[in-house]
């Protein structure tokens, strides 16, 4: 395994992990619905951007060796 690899996985479980926690408060709701899942949604479509990057980048990277 090389470093995509690690990235790759880590990328993904950080989206899997926002997602989560994001959906939890949507649900919740109450002051801390209010508060914090439009914020975990939109760092959703941010860490979902950088697991995109690190894809891109690993097939790039691999194309070249």
């Amino acid at each position: 395994m090389d470093l995509f690899d690690y990235l790759i996985t880590a990328a993904l479980v950080a989206v899997a992990l926002v997602l989560a926690v994001g959906i939890y408060s949507l649900f919740r709701g109450g002051d801390f619905g209010r508060s914090w899942s439009n914020k975990l949604m939109r760092l959703r479509v941010v860490t979902q951007a950088v697991a995109v990057a690190v894809l891109m980048a690993a097939v790039w990277w691999r194309s070249q060796t």
